[in-house]
């Protein structure tokens, strides 16, 4: 799903006083981690993730790998913080990506 700039704007506040639930670390990006991402965004549709010091990838690399191998959109890069976003396949769990796509 390729989101527009009003969407993102929308997510971005929506993620504001959110805390990250997922953080990179020194074993960097593999694709269990990136199935458990899959899975909250699942049940939450708008997660927040954390790059520790000792990591040995950036944040533009995550981001990378995470665009490449899923459909994952990330919204927003903020220092070692990224805001990922996709819409649920279950109708119970969809709240946000409603109001998503009625921007």
């Amino acid at each position: 799903m390729k989101l527009t700039g009003k969407q993102k704007r929308f997510l971005r506040a929506q993620a504001n006083q959110m805390r990250p639930i997922f953080e990179v670390g020194k074993n960097g990006l593999s694709p269990i981690w990136l199935e458990e991402i899959d899975r909250a965004l699942e049940r939450r549709e708008l997660i927040k993730i954390n790059v520790l010091q000792n990591a040995s990838v950036t944040t533009s690399e995550i981001q990378d790998y995470i665009e490449a191998k899923s459909d994952i959109n990330v919204v927003q890069t903020i220092g070692k913080t990224l805001v990922l976003f996709k819409p649920s396949s279950q109708a119970d769990h969809r709240d946000l990506s409603k109001k998503v796509l009625s921007i």
